[in-house]
């Protein structure tokens, strides 16, 4: 497991990350989010080891991270930190040896992961050579080479098309169903509702959100109301916890700010013609992101 504890850095007097606490399980996917600037790549770097905190600790399983434990964790970087003038396996026997592996280990699991990703051809191609998608995928096979414990992914769908996302979200879900603990930053927060159980969003260094998604999305009391029926806009503007009226080509979508409010909306809407739908959800975690977020970032 991996433990963040009470964990700041400073840069000078500017406060990167300030009392950052949470925990990752083995085989649990865990959210860490939030806008640029918010503190993420400063924490990946300290549980990594390349930077010191001024106070907390980070272990795995009960270890500090050091050169000892660096051969269980697998890190993809948001940037390309690709050699592009090796071939694709010179880059993964350079890779997989600096985790301790075998060459004979490393071509054997090379060769299995270049087949799930539909690129065999591409072994003894030039980085420079492959697409932008392609380059990715190498990445992201140098990152699980190793079948890590610890697999931190920073913005891993960057530059792929629908396809290949569903090839790596299969991928991370049979890594975490074998007991890697994964920790995953995206600005897509689709991405992060299909993946994550816990979260944490950070804003300016410090935690915002935190906690089970499940738990977060009920605890935030505006819903949505998705309609088809023939309803005066108007009318559903002036009832009361109405916060918006959304139409699209067949339905309305009514957000109110507070669950007690789906009894007035319904009470309205089962008086209007032609009612075939009347669903309540909750808000995606996009909304709630840019909601909590954005008032925090106000202050």
């Amino acid at each position: 497991m991996l433990k963040v504890e009470n964990v700041t850095k400073y840069y000078g007097d500017f406060l990167a990350v300030d009392n950052l606490s949470f925990d990752v399980r083995k085989g649990e996917i865990f959210g860490l989010l939030g806008i640029n600037g918010a503190g993420k790549t400063t924490t990946f770097r300290m549980i990594m080891g390349l930077l010191d905190s001024n106070s907390g600790k980070i272990t795995l399983d009960g270890k500090p991270i050091d050169y000892s434990q660096t051969d269980k964790i697998g890190f993809l970087t948001e940037e390309r930190s690709l050699l592009t003038k090796l071939t694709v396996k010179e880059q993964c026997v350079f890779f997989g040896t600096l985790k301790g592996m075998s060459k004979e280990k490393i071509e054997q699991r090379l060769d299995e992961l270049l087949k799930k990703f539909g690129i065999e051809s591409y072994k003894n191609k030039k980085i420079k050579e492959l697409s932008k998608g392609n380059q990715q995928k190498i990445q992201f096979i140098t990152a699980i080479l190793n079948e890590p414990e610890l697999l931190i992914l920073d913005e891993p769908f960057s530059g792929l098309d629908p396809f290949n996302v569903e090839l790596f979200k299969n991928e991370i879900a049979e890594l975490a169903s074998k007991g890697s603990a994964i920790i995953f930053s995206s600005h897509r927060m689709d991405h992060v509702e299909l993946f994550c159980e816990k979260l944490v969003v950070l804003l300016n260094g410090k935690s915002v959100i935190e906690g089970n998604l499940k738990d977060i999305k009920d605890k935030y009391k505006k819903k949505n109301i998705f309609v088809k029926a023939d309803i005066d806009i108007q009318k559903v503007k002036k009832i009361n916890g109405v916060v918006d009226v959304i139409k699209y080509i067949d339905e309305y979508e009514i957000k109110i700010d507070d669950s007690k409010n789906v009894k007035e909306v319904f009470n309205y809407i089962s008086k209007c013609d032609n009612v075939t739908k009347f669903v309540v959800e909750q808000p995606s975690l996009n909304e709630i992101f840019v909601s909590i977020v954005g008032e925090n970032y106000e202050q």
